[in-house]
């Protein structure tokens, strides 16, 4: 099912082109094609927004207060049971971004084999990304760890790391653009785009505090030499 919007001059002639009126003009067809009222695509824009928020909250308070392994009985067992939550949120955020792209028009344009192979090209690349930086950090850097108190002796810098920073939230952002491309979806189009800004806020927000953690380590270190 596909509903078109705008003719082909609604952006003006190519020679004389444009770019932020060109990028209104992309947004403002893709939106022609979404109902942001639609139940799933709701449901799939607070899983988006949620999930990193409810992490980010529950990993600080922890890091505050260790109620959370003392509860559990450890920082291990703690940092596990967080990572679980944290699969099983994410398992929720995937099925509501799926169902929101079923539920709204395909866009004619993307629905090309070649938009579906750059969107498996999109889809292997993040995931690369996201398999390498666990094989990386492991379960419990990857499940933020470092609140619970669970540390390495250095930040990783080895790939994926060493090419980008944050690559699993950029990764997660490249298998959500794929699934798209590969749906022919403006819907998930522009919940990829939720996808990537709630990711950009989470690293503002997380990085200082992680460098703080191993500033703090590391001045411990040179305390007991």
């Amino acid at each position: 099912m596909s509903r078109p919007v705008a003719g082909p001059d609604c952006c003006g002639g190519l020679g004389n082109i444009d770019f932020r009126q060109a990028d209104l003009c992309v947004m403002t067809r893709l939106l022609g094609y979404v109902d942001p009222w639609e139940p799933c695509f709701v449901a799939a824009v607070l899983a988006i927004v949620f999930n990193p928020l409810f992490w980010n909250v529950v990993a600080r308070w922890e890091q505050r207060t260790r109620k959370l392994s003392g509860a559990l009985g450890s920082p291990h067992v703690a940092c596990y049971a967080l990572g679980g939550v944290i699969l099983l949120l994410n398992a929720l955020r995937s099925h509501w971004f799926t169902q929101a792209m079923r539920n709204q028009p395909r866009m004619d344009s993307l629905d090309t084999p070649t938009a579906y192979q750059a969107g498996l090209v999109l889809l292997g690349a993040g995931s690369l990304l996201v398999l390498s930086s666990f094989a990386a950090l492991g379960f419990t850097g990857t499940f933020l760890g470092d609140y619970f108190g669970i540390l390495k002796e250095a930040r990783v810098t080895k790939f994926p790391f060493n090419v980008l920073d944050n690559p699993m939230y950029w990764g997660s952002t490249a298998n959500y653009l794929g699934w798209a491309v590969m749906h022919a979806s403006p819907a998930g189009l522009l919940l990829t785009g939720v996808v990537a800004l709630v990711y950009k806020a989470a690293t503002l927000y997380e990085e200082p505090f992680t460098a703080e953690i191993y500033r703090q380590k590391a001045a411990q270190a040179r305390k007991h030499r």
